[in-house]
């Protein structure tokens, strides 16, 4: 008997890991699944016996219960480790972390985390597959998926389709891994905001950049970012309210014809006008519901198909 060649381990650690061909195929198993949610009965067998750890080191709502659930809905057993309680509080490393939840033999290790490149150490530290559920500033590719997922169901298309992503893009890795999945499948991407909340040089990524909110006028979506100041270590504008003033998205900032999407959790009155946020044009429930069958086509993916590729760490790690 031959001596049996073990494949290497896939994560989803960017957008970076994903082709074309990935993503759609990705949002395509979310698609099928996406049926399964109005069934009486909607736990399937795909993942019996397997074991989905979510490691998080920052507060969460909907990433934690989306994966939580999608975990659940696919018939795989769940462990949920929040830093706050645990060894974390008495000093213990992530490396450390990583080795005893190794231990448990998971099958997938979900990991958020407020530094860059700690997913990449955990994918270093165990055998698990390993999801980036957001790593700083740097990325967070499940829910540039979510969000591709929800354009191309509410349009019908992805292939041209201008998406103005406004607001505290500096600070935001929803932003930067969605930029790279709306380059990825053909979409034109446009950043909006403050000179000081734009990264310098993200032109050279292939988006454009305007400081004007009337350029949300030429688009198809407008995806309104939250000011993130957990995140701010100096003044970034003047005030909040002269930020609304000049960028908030209110209704007369909306055209007929456009939708409105937000990452969540939303500043009402801040960067988006909560009739704008309640109208008929946003899309921010449909994320909600994109990010459970994403996070199932995902999880079923990385344990089920030859897709998502392996890609070398970035420098900076925890």
């Amino acid at each position: 008997m031959s001596a049996s060649v073990e494949r290497p381990r896939r994560h989803l650690l960017g957008v970076g890991d994903l082709t074309r061909e990935d993503a759609e195929r990705v949002l395509d198993t979310a698609r099928g699944l996406e049926r399964t949610l109005d069934r009486e009965v909607k736990k399937l067998p795909t993942l019996r016996g397997r074991l989905v750890v979510n490691l998080f080191y920052e507060s969460s709502t909907r990433t934690l219960a989306s994966f939580e659930l999608a975990a659940k809905r696919l018939s795989a057993d769940t462990m949920t480790l929040r830093s706050s309680g645990s060894s974390v509080d008495k000093g213990e490393s992530l490396r450390d972390t990583a080795l005893t939840l190794a231990a448990y033999d998971p099958d997938v290790i979900v990991v958020r985390h407020p530094h860059i490149g700690a997913p990449h150490l955990v994918a270093g530290a165990t055998d698990a597959h390993v999801v980036n559920a957001g790593d700083g500033k740097h990325q967070h590719p499940t829910q540039a998926l979510l969000d591709l997922f929800t354009i191309r169901e509410a349009l019908g298309r992805l292939e041209g389709v201008a998406v103005a992503i406004v607001g505290d893009v500096l600070h935001s890795r929803v932003a930067r891994s969605l930029v790279e999945a709306l380059l990825l499948v053909g979409a034109e991407p446009l950043l909006v905001g403050p000179p000081t909340l734009i990264p310098r040089g993200i032109e050279a990524t292939g988006c454009d950049v305007s400081h004007s909110v009337d350029a949300l006028a030429h688009a198809d979506v407008v995806y309104v970012l939250r000011m993130q100041a957990e995140r701010m270590e100096s003044a970034y504008v003047p005030s909040l309210r002269e930020y609304t003033a000049l960028y908030g998205v209110t209704p007369e900032r909306v055209r007929p014809g456009q939708v409105v999407m937000h990452p969540g959790p939303m500043n009402r009155g801040v960067e988006i006008d909560p009739r704008v946020a309640d109208s008929g044009a946003s899309l921010v429930t449909a994320q909600v519901r994109s990010g459970l069958v994403v996070r199932m086509a995902v999880l079923y993916d990385l344990l089920t198909a030859p897709g998502l590729r392996v890609v070398a760490p970035v420098l900076e790690v925890a």
